[in-house]
């Protein structure tokens, strides 16, 4: 027995979602396929089973859909003028006008212009109509069956001129629909030709020029001047600035050296650049990047799934309402049989729900898609309009509103000297992940101190408190001066709490070093707030953010030092990772609420918060893995954007839904008294799918 199979492949020529709800619907029928999933989005199918390209284009015949394996290349699409399916759309033009011409010379019932009529008939619409028919005999009233109904039944009744008219209309709708679903889907295939599909390397002493499928990790990648990087590594030889924007949207390039980490995708500018290769081409940042968009634009956002279910109740009471329609009025009030007939068929064209199910994933791919350009990844239809909603927004403070890069500051002994206090600290603090240990540790390093000879027993972290250890046989701590609060019965002495509250209120972060019987230091250090901090706060504010909290560990007073200097609504300080879940908690009670961390720290409180928004994610796994949106520069300029950009995608959301049935709604209003034909039904309905379309298109020029 064959092994189970689930593969992805790439389709080309969705244009619509009818489209590709149909192909999805006839890869399941295919033998050997126990599941598939269309992603309209990335135009892509993943299969669970085993079958074919051949067999998948055989179940995208309705379309003339081409498959290929999700590795090829991207093809390259032709103008649609210019696609051979579409010369028998011409050749139908060019038969609907010589014969109007002849219907005006002879009449519009006369057999030669007739038989030009039923031409232009059979030759454009011959596809629409085997679909349609298929699909009737399946009792699914898709849009095919509907303009199949409609066009014959005007053939019918004797409407000639206007059933040549719909078919040739409709095929030129489908192909703009196929034009404008292309350009939604632009800001995804340009990541795609980012990369290189060749590299120079170095291996065994001899330089290659090979595909990036067959580099391996620890090959050398030789990268010259105005080259692209092709795989993600780590700089062995050489300095030069890199243009990171591909990757995370930054507009000023980065000076790289050795040891540095560089991406996949950036362009070096200056220098030579000797690169160790680290991850495979599969594995590397930008490759993550596009599978995450691709991904997110296949998860249906609320709206999205509200217009779906409607559509499928909305479609089957089209049609029934159409039936009585032409039945009816001739039945019971003696009406004429021709005009309501071509009515109810009218209905029938202009009933097509295509601007309603375009409406909402056509502007979540183009605002994904924008987004991942601009260095943001938003990873799903439902985050972007969770963000888009937003009315709280909380930031972690150290590395998110702050550098994140601490320094020592001030050093108060009471006992031994400064040397002596930090070099013992050091040794403390150097197994803590913290910021705040990074510093004192940076420092012992910067003066020099043996701090790693000092031998160090018992080492235990206490949470959101510091540690202890012992040496030479007497227990040490460092920490918050809490938890000398704590550890000592008669507490911390005025003067030396006088000292904390000074520098505290200097913005400073106080760390206590002592033992359960005396404290030894106070070590004082800063973390300085981000330039742009104040200016983003201010820009959230501007655009309806009710409120901004920051949540720290910090003490209150340094806590209000920062807070006030960035310009947040809220402080919450003193708390420990369980208190600032907590916090979330309380705040998502009464609504929608963002936590802005580094991904890494704090994966708690993203998780809870209604949208958790993680900075800094190049080169991050892990927040590319929690986050639900990962801004990938440690750039918090790009947070306004973001939120930006998704109130942008939820009012065209409204208004591509409102007008969508807006223009329904009119359409039958017109009926009543004998306004709408089946061209002008045609054109509302073409018109509708084109309008929301384009306006759907307008979220890939929003900008930071």
């Amino acid at each position: 027995m064959p092994e189970l199979q689930v593969k992805s492949y790439r389709v080309h020529r969705f244009d619509c979602m009818e489209c590709a709800n149909k192909f999805e619907k006839n890869v399941k029928r295919l033998d050997g396929v126990l599941d598939a999933k269309v992603n309209f989005g990335a135009s892509k199918i993943m299969v669970t089973g085993n079958t074919t390209i051949e067999a998948l284009e055989k179940a995208g015949a309705f379309e003339n859909l081409k498959v290929r394996d999700e590795a090829e290349q991207i093809i390259e699409h032709e103008p649609f003028w210019k696609q051979k399916e579409n010369f028998k759309i011409y050749i139908s033009a060019v038969l609907l006008v010589i014969s109007w011409l002849l219907s005006n010379q002879y009449g519009e019932q006369h057999i030669i212009p007739v038989l030009g009529f039923l031409a232009a008939i059979i030759i454009g619409g011959c596809s629409l109509f085997i679909e349609g028919f298929k699909n009737l005999i399946r009792l699914d009233f898709d849009m095919d069956t509907l303009m199949t109904i409609a066009i014959l039944g005007a053939a019918a009744i004797g409407k000639w001129e206007e059933g040549a008219t719909v078919v040739i209309l409709f095929a030129i709708s489908e192909a703009l629909e196929s034009y404008s679903a292309d350009k939604a889907r632009q800001s995804i295939q340009s990541l795609m030709k980012i990369a290189p599909k060749q590299t120079l390397i170095r291996r065994n002493g001899q330089e290659l020029l090979v595909p990036v499928e067959e580099v391996q990790v620890g090959d050398t990648m030789i990268v010259k001047p105005g080259q692209k990087l092709a795989m993600d590594g780590v700089v062995t030889k050489g300095t030069s600035t890199l243009n990171q924007a591909a990757i995370t949207g930054e507009s000023v390039p980065v000076t790289k050296g050795i040891d540095d980490e560089v991406f996949a995708g950036t362009l070096n500018q200056e220098g030579l650049l000797e690169v160790k290769v680290t991850k495979r081409v599969e594995d590397t940042t930008l490759s993550k990047i596009i599978h995450l968009v691709e991904e997110s634009q296949a998860e249906k956002a609320p709206s999205q799934t509200f217009v779906d279910r409607f559509a499928k109740v909305y479609t089957p009471a089209i049609i029934i309402f159409a039936v009585l329609l032409s039945v009816s009025p001739p039945l019971f009030m003696g009406a004429s049989w021709g005009d309501w007939i071509y009515w109810g068929l009218a209905l029938l064209v202009v009933g097509c729900p295509c601007a309603l199910v375009i409406s909402t994933p056509a502007a979540i791919v183009t605002a994904i898609g924008n987004a991942a350009r601009n260095g943001v990844i938003i990873k799903g239809g439902i985050h972007l309009e969770e963000a888009g909603s937003l009315k709280v927004i909380a930031f972690d403070k150290t590395g998110t509103l702050t550098r994140g890069v601490p320094e020592v500051t001030d050093i108060v002994a009471f006992k031994g000297n400064e040397q002596e206090v930090i070099a013992l600290t050091a040794a403390l603090e150097k197994g803590s992940q913290h910021p705040l240990a990074s510093a004192i540790v940076r420092k012992a390093e910067n003066e020099g101190l043996e701090f790693n000879d000092i031998l160090i027993e018992d080492f235990q972290s206490i949470t959101g408190k510091g540690v202890k250890a012992r040496v030479n046989g007497t227990m040490y701590y460092a920490g918050s001066p809490n938890l000398f609060e704590e550890i000592r019965t008669e507490g911390i002495e005025k003067a030396i709490h006088t000292k904390i509250v000074s520098l505290q209120k200097q913005g400073k972060t106080v760390m206590a070093v002592g033992t359960d019987t005396a404290i030894l230091a106070l070590i004082a250090v800063a973390d300085k707030l981000r330039d742009s901090a104040g200016n983003v706060i201010e820009k959230l504010h501007r655009s309806g953010i009710e409120q901004t909290v920051m949540l720290t560990g910090d003490n209150k007073s340094t806590a209000e030092t920062i807070g006030k200097e960035a310009g947040v609504s809220d402080i919450q300080a003193e708390l420990l990772p369980e208190d600032k879940l907590a916090c979330i908690q309380s705040y998502r009670g009464k609504q929608k609420v963002a936590m802005v961390g580094d991904g890494v720290n704090d994966a708690p409180a993203l998780v809870e918060a209604t949208v958790g928004i993680a900075m800094g994610g190049a080169g991050t796994d892990t927040a590319l893995e929690t986050a639900d949106i990962v801004l990938m520069s440690d750039d918090l300029t790009k947070l306004p954007y973001t939120i930006k950009l998704s109130r942008k995608a939820l009012a065209i959301i409204k208004q591509n839904v409102t007008f969508s049935l807006a223009i329904k709604a009119l359409s039958v209003l017109l009926i009543f008294p004998g306004w709408l034909t089946l061209w002008i039904a045609v054109l509302a309905d073409v018109g509708a799918t084109i309008i929301v379309t384009l306006n759907s298109l307008r979220l890939s020029k929003v900008k930071e």
